[in-house]
């Protein structure tokens, strides 16, 4: 009988280090998405608040720590990161666990700008996409999300099964960035 054994997305890829840039797997206790119910966005938002802290973020932000963090991901819908959703969230939200379905990555460094300025069609310069800033963008061909989580930091969510491209694509341009001095 073959025995399974449990791997995270990016094992044996990562951590990486090229120049200054850094690229390192993030292991969430849990990945929830939480799609608020028609008319029922505020009365999740303050249930969200009141047992994990944070708020249902507005577009294109997140709210929330390296703890406990709310992505959004569309409308009325956000990726809750760190913690795992208080029974009390399902009667204002559908809640579902997305756990194995993400990879979960940090860029960051010296550089870590230009690396994504070669891959994502969005502008990530820290003058326009400051901390708690996020975007569904492309990143390269594949679909992404994009959150600044400090200077020169971001975390990028792909689906699990583009983790090795992920890997690929970003180690490629941190080297053609680095090449650059």
């Amino acid at each position: 009988m073959v025995e399974l054994v449990a791997k995270t997305p990016c094992e044996g890829l990562l951590p990486i280090t090229v120049g200054d840039v850094s690229l390192t797997e993030v292991l969430p206790e849990n990945l929830t998405m939480v799609s608020a119910r028609k008319g029922r966005l505020e009365a999740c938002s303050e249930v969200l608040k009141s047992v994990h802290g944070v708020a249902m973020p507005k577009p294109n932000r997140a709210t929330g720590t390296q703890a406990a963090r709310a992505i959004w991901f569309g409308r009325d819908q956000a990726m809750l990161v760190g913690v795992t959703p208080d029974s009390s969230l399902l009667n204002e939200a559908s809640v579902v666990d997305q756990s194995d379905a993400w990879a979960v990555i940090k860029l960051e460094g010296d550089g870590a700008e230009a690396v994504l300025a070669r891959l994502v069609p969005v502008d990530l310069r820290a003058a326009t996409f400051k901390r708690g800033h996020t975007a569904r963008t492309m990143l390269g061909h594949m679909t992404v999300s994009i959150t600044c989580v400090g200077e020169q930091a971001f975390q990028i969510m792909a689906f699990r099964s583009m983790a090795k491209t992920l890997v690929h694509d970003l180690q490629r341009v941190m080297e053609s960035v680095a090449s650059r001095g």
